[in-house]
């Protein structure tokens, strides 16, 4: 009888990335089908365990676009959905998620952050320095900011004075002790 290896996934409006947590897996053979079928075989362990994944992918698939990898820790897959849409969960199957299937959290994106990146966020009128984050020399050089910036300028002021101070008074001990 084969065993189930951990399976985890995450998606993408157009992807969804299927990861087989199996550690020195060997006869490693994965097969997609354009109606959504996923089927994983391997064996692995010194008593060459066989463990095996059937399962029915919400929706159709690209299989020409889907890619595999395999590294010694697991076998990754980059399944390429026929139809750019979020799928509400992976499997077709209702009801209650099998234990082996997993969300891949490090991979996860949200439907909401998938369409624009990190580089198109909108934080609209929220202002950072309310934050109080401590050194924030360059952030925010604005107009609004004089006070902030008047209480920086008096203190690095008041640094390079005593930094100056304290140059001048080891000059000083350096020249009396040459001469």
């Amino acid at each position: 009888m084969s065993r189930h290896p951990t399976v985890k996934w995450a998606q993408r409006s157009d992807k969804v990335y299927i990861t087989v947590e199996l550690p020195d897996a060997e006869d490693v053979k994965v097969k997609l089908e354009p109606h959504g079928k996923f089927f994983f075989s391997a064996t692995s362990g010194p008593s060459k365990t066989p463990y095996e994944v059937d399962i029915d992918l919400f929706e159709s698939v690209d299989v020409n676009e889907s890619k595999a990898s395999v590294s010694s820790r697991c076998i990754c897959y980059m399944v390429k959905k026929a139809e750019s849409k979020w799928w509400n969960r992976l499997i077709k199957q209702e009801g209650k998620t099998p234990v082996y299937l997993k969300v891949d959290w490090d991979k996860w994106v949200d439907e909401d952050e998938d369409k624009g990146g990190a580089d198109d966020m909108d934080f609209g009128d929220f202002d950072f320095n309310s934050l109080n984050m401590g050194d924030t020399d360059g952030i925010g050089d604005e107009e609004g900011d004089s006070d902030m910036e008047e209480e920086t300028t008096a203190e690095s002021k008041v640094a390079e004075k005593i930094e100056e101070e304290e140059n001048a008074e080891k000059d000083k001990e350096a020249a009396s002790e040459i001469f």
